[in-house]
């Protein structure tokens, strides 16, 4: 869709130029044509001389902005084709690796431990994925509005609780490394969406954070309806002027780490979008007590109770 939008505008501000270029042009012939005629008034010359001077900038600014589409659609072409390298990167990678897992265990005999292994590997590469076809089916929905627009009732805690058990199996990471600090918050709002937005913030923390890498995520409520969750990570931080870039489509920064990182750039550029869709705001900033990012999340949702339908099976049993 954007890339339809990208190439009608430059199109149309073309052929707008062409019109102006053709309409000045009979305009200063007119102008030689009257200037032959000694009975022509001097209010006619002022005249055609500010039409001209008008469309003269209306050209200067379509030349202008054509050549800041021009440069947009450059450089959205050299994201699209580092999204291409990457995405066969990360099918070749994990497919050549279950070939080889595979012929190994068919033509060998392996013991007991190395069979072990080479099933946890393998399954480790199926995950991997499993998730890049996640972040390209979710990124369609996303575009055509075919996510589930369901509101749910259910508590943010679970939520986040859920999808940091998730981060922490997919990088066999222990369950200390997300440390929850949240306390209940019951929310009506798109369950599923929310959770997409969750799980690749987390994806996010863990893939560029510390060595090992240590995640906070904390919420609370700002507003009778608002609530604020941060995910802060312990890694290297993202420099201010790259912020905003972030939450482009295909954006990957820096080539060292598009070479030392799986993924695809669509993880944040699904968080932008699902949040607005929500009605809520996600924004950037570096950790103030020491190195990493601190990713800001701002949603409407809050309520102040939740129905019974909601309550856990546990709290049920209490």
């Amino acid at each position: 869709m954007f890339e339809r939008r990208s190439l009608k505008l430059p199109i149309t501000l073309g052929v707008a130029m062409i019109v102006l270029v053709v309409l000045l042009t009979i305009g200063w012939i007119f102008v030689t044509i009257f200037a032959a005629r000694k009975e022509t008034p001097a209010a006619v010359f002022w005249a055609l001389l500010a039409v001209g001077t008008v469309l003269l900038i209306c050209v200067l600014g379509g030349v202008i902005t054509y050549l800041t589409l021009s440069v947009k659609a450059i450089n959205l072409n050299r994201r699209q084709s580092n999204f291409i390298d990457s995405v066969t990167h990360e099918l070749k990678s994990p497919i050549a690796s279950l070939k080889l897992y595979l012929q190994t265990l068919t033509l060998r005999d392996v013991d007991e431990k190395q069979r072990q292994d080479f099933h946890r590997f393998m399954l480790a590469d199926v995950e991997r994925l499993d998730q890049l076809i996640n972040h390209l089916l979710d990124t369609g929905r996303i575009e055509k509005g075919s996510l589930s627009n369901e509101e749910e009732e259910f508590q943010l805690e679970d939520l986040l609780q859920r999808c940091a058990e998730v981060a922490c199996i997919r990088y066999h990471l222990p369950p200390e490394t997300v440390r929850l600090e949240v306390p209940p918050i019951p929310m009506l709002t798109k369950q599923i969406q929310l959770e997409i937005v969750f799980r690749n913030l987390l994806d996010n923390a863990f893939k560029y954070g510390g060595v090992p890498p240590e995640v906070i995520v904390t919420a609370r409520t700002v507003d009778p309806d608002l609530v604020e969750v941060r995910v802060i990570d312990n890694g290297k931080g993202i420099p201010v002027n790259q912020r905003r870039k972030v939450f482009g489509r295909f954006v990957r920064l820096g080539s060292e780490l598009e070479r030392s990182r799986q993924g695809t750039g669509l993880g944040l550029y699904l968080v932008r979008n699902i949040v607005r869709k929500l009605g809520g705001a996600v924004r950037v900033h570096g950790r103030k007590d020491s190195s990493g990012t601190e990713f800001e999340v701002v949603l409407p949702g809050v309520v102040t109770s939740l129905t019974p339908a909601t309550v856990s099976d546990n709290e049920r049993d209490d």
